[in-house]
């Protein structure tokens, strides 16, 4: 009898030694499940990053760009602010520099609109005694907010654009092609401003309604 019990003992203690490793397995398993789960492997609570509500939108035709600024003002009056208005769960965070506004791929489906700068500018040119005076419009196919921008900080759009003529040469102002160059400058300048200070571009083109080289 004892002989037939010591196989059934050795048996016996086999499986329970298996018992151990299995838990030790499922143990294991589990505390790595649990840390993928805490950094969010089994989850769908990611939060998501938005767009920032705050942002001026595209104006179609027949709406009005004015109208629209003016309920986002009255809406952030109320308390939604860009914080408060992003949906819970979710998150926006504005670039450093501020994000370009891109023109509209089909922009005849959108409103443009425009808005004379007050007072000319006038510098002198680079390397001689001549000097420019240029009077110049902004245009945008977004809400009323960017042309309020632009009003806004007028002074450093000035200061900027100013330094920029001042290095400017006569021979080339006075070409089609260097005053093409000089409306791409002063585009990218004006948004470059309301950038830093708004976070957001949205001037689409400059235009020259006077421009005086003597």
């Amino acid at each position: 009898m004892s002989e037939e019990a010591e196989p059934t003992k050795k048996k016996g203690g086999k499986s329970k030694l298996i018992l151990i490793i299995m838990i030790v397995l499922v143990m294991c398993g589990a505390g790595a499940a649990g840390g993928l789960y805490a950094a969010g492997a089994f989850t769908h609570e990611i939060k998501k990053i938005e767009e920032d509500p705050n942002k001026p939108r595209l104006v179609l035709k027949g709406e009005d760009p004015v109208a629209i600024a003016e309920e986002f003002t009255t809406k952030a009056g109320e308390g939604a602010s860009a914080e408060k208005a992003v949906p819970a769960g979710h998150s926006f965070r504005l670039p450093a520099g501020g994000i370009d506004l891109p023109r509209p791929k089909r922009a005849e489906d959108y409103q443009a609109t425009y808005f004379q700068l007050p007072n000319p500018f006038t510098s002198n040119l680079a390397d001689t005694d001549a000097f420019v005076q240029v009077s110049i419009a902004v245009s945008t196919y977004y809400d009323g907010r960017v042309i309020d921008a632009v009003k806004a900080h007028d002074l450093p759009i000035r200061s900027e654009i100013l330094m920029m003529l001042a290095q400017e040469q006569q021979l080339v102002l006075s070409t089609p092609e260097g005053k093409e160059a000089l409306q791409k400058q002063l585009v990218k300048i004006i948004n470059r401003v309301l950038r830093e200070k708004t976070g957001y571009s949205g001037v689409d083109n400059v235009y020259f309604t006077n421009f005086v080289i003597q």
